[in-house]
């Protein structure tokens, strides 16, 4: 058991997940805050919202403290503290959000925005995320796995190792910047490997990882659905066989996030020979928030213990705006607050220097003891054009759904919100290189969809009077990726588009002739 045991010498202990399971979440939450303001008291927004007053209502009543913090400390999203503080940062200003000079910043994917966000990522946050990153490894001993599992090679399928520098800061996707700093022990059992890991050319490296793809022996493969599954069919190609297993037969485990798996899975287990574990983790570019702790479960839990405060927005029209922004008069709470079953935005204050920050993500608790929680959408990616309250989660499940139903592979789609007759129209564009008529299969997602969703189903006979689909080879979903610069790595496929971004999306469509409706 290689990798267990690396971590024990190494002196890497379970005193931290066994303080999670034992521990009130209110309390470790609490310590977190505190440990945060602590250290940050004398930098720039410290002294700017009196860090240390806050400080000092830890000593008071159970509830002061929190609302000290959110009547001093604003709400930021990630425009607002960019252009108030991010930007010095980037400068090579120290001690502005947190103490020192930032060192590295991780490209977000993007998929709410026009363009790249530099999310900053201190030595606090690389040591933070490596600690859970060594608790989720540690939980795999509650799994039945059989020992030589931990013998085997991880494949890592992230971005380039290689950073952008520009004399003052290194920039990259943030599973660059990870799998750059690795620890020593851990880097035997890390595929690609450095070299192939430095690849910039996303196209080059996964052709560099098929052709080294025999020679390794591979237990777990972690990354983003999407681009995992490309390189599996790649080697499946270049090898003439008929599954992965054939090449790697020891592999058992898929570590996924970013995305909801389920609208891959029926194509992604085409691929296979035989069953794998799936496992979630919640690992964004401004942190390691959770992962996916016990088995048979489809939940993941927060980590309240390793360097981030949780706060929730209940995700209502009371707090935010029909295009998804938070009201200057949203309501928030801390985690001892919160209800199962409720949907909540996420803010998060971090060792990396995120205060109160809206990281645009849409959760849910499926269980307030364990801290067990479900992603249900973005902010942003929700529609509700006219009171249909359409989530990602919704939409993921209709697909899946619809698969199963036609026994087809969808790999990727999304969908935009359109004026209709002076009403609304959902625009649906799938990608499927199978068969399929698309009138039938728009008439049986826009069925799934009123099974869901009774909001959805009540406008389905009012305002919303209309749903596209169009079906398209699901290829030309990549290439507009790579037009954005937004190819591999961490890089995921917007499940809605707005704005310039569906504008872009349309005029794409145009110029290949394909079908826009």
């Amino acid at each position: 058991m290689a990798i267990l045991s690396n971590l024990l010498k190494k002196g890497i202990r379970l005193r931290e997940s066994l303080e999670q399971e034992s521990a009130n979440p209110l309390d470790l939450q609490k310590e977190q805050l505190r440990k945060l303001l602590l250290k940050s008291v004398r930098t720039e927004i410290g002294k700017k919202y009196d860090f240390e007053g806050i400080l000092k209502e830890f000593r008071n009543d159970p509830d002061a403290f929190y609302v000290r913090f959110k009547e001093q400390v604003p709400i930021y999203d990630y425009n607002s503290i960019h252009a108030e503080f991010w930007h010095k940062l980037q400068e090579g200003k120290k001690n502005v959000t947190w103490p020192g000079r930032v060192k590295y910043f991780a490209l977000s994917s993007g998929t709410s925005g026009a363009a790249s966000k530099y999310i900053p990522i201190t030595k606090s946050m690389v040591k933070a995320i490596r600690r859970t990153g060594v608790r989720q490894i540690l939980s795999l001993s509650k799994y039945d796995f059989p020992a030589s599992l931990y013998t085997k090679g991880i494949l890592m399928l992230g971005g380039s190792t290689d950073l952008e520098f520009n004399g003052t800061y290194f920039s990259g996707d943030l599973s660059g910047i990870t799998a750059g700093n690795l620890p020593i022990w851990f880097q035997r059992f890390y595929k690609p490997g450095k070299k192939i890991s430095r690849n910039r050319n996303w196209g080059d490296k996964l052709d560099q990882i098929v052709e080294h793809a025999k020679t390794w022996d591979i237990g777990i493969i972690v990354g983003v659905p999407a681009w995992l599954q490309i390189l599996l069919e790649k080697i499946i190609e270049r090898y003439q066989v008929k599954n992965i297993h054939e090449i790697w037969p020891n592999l058992q485990i898929f570590v996924h996030g970013g995305v909801s798996f389920e609208p891959y899975k029926k194509g992604f287990e085409g691929l296979l020979g035989k069953p794998l574990t799936y496992m979630e983790t919640y690992l964004a570019s401004e942190g390691f928030l959770a992962f996916q702790a016990l088995p048979n479960r489809k939940s993941m839990r927060l980590v309240l213990n390793n360097g981030i405060f949780h706060e929730f927005v209940p995700f209502t029209e009371e707090n935010f705006d029909l295009e998804g922004n938070i009201l200057s008069t949203a309501e928030t709470l801390k985690i001892d607050e919160v209800e199962e079953g409720k949907d909540y935005a996420l803010l998060i204050t971090t060792c990396a220097g995120a205060w109160r920050y809206l990281i645009g993500d849409v959760i849910r608790f499926v269980s307030k003891n364990e801290s067990e929680i479900i992603i249900t959408g973005r902010t942003k990616h929700f529609l509700s054009l006219c009171g249909e309250h359409l989530s990602v989660d919704n939409m993921n499940k209709a697909i899946e759904m619809a698969a199963e139903h036609f026994n087809i592979r969808i790999r990727e789609f999304t969908v935009l919100g359109i004026p209709y007759k002076n009403l609304f129209a959902h625009h649906w564009y799938i990608g499927t290189d199978d068969q399929v008529d698309k009138k039938v299969l728009q008439a049986k997602i826009d069925e799934f969809l009123c099974q869901l969703n009774d909001d959805y189903a009540v406008e389905r006979r009012h305002a919303l009077k209309k749903v596209l689909l169009d079906v398209i080879p699901a290829q030309v979903f990549y290439e507009w990726m790579r037009i954005q610069g937004k190819e591999g790595g961490q890089n995921k496929f917007p499940r809605v588009l707005k704005g310039e971004k569906a504008k872009s999306w349309v005029d794409f469509l145009k110029a290949k002739e394909l079908p826009n409706g």
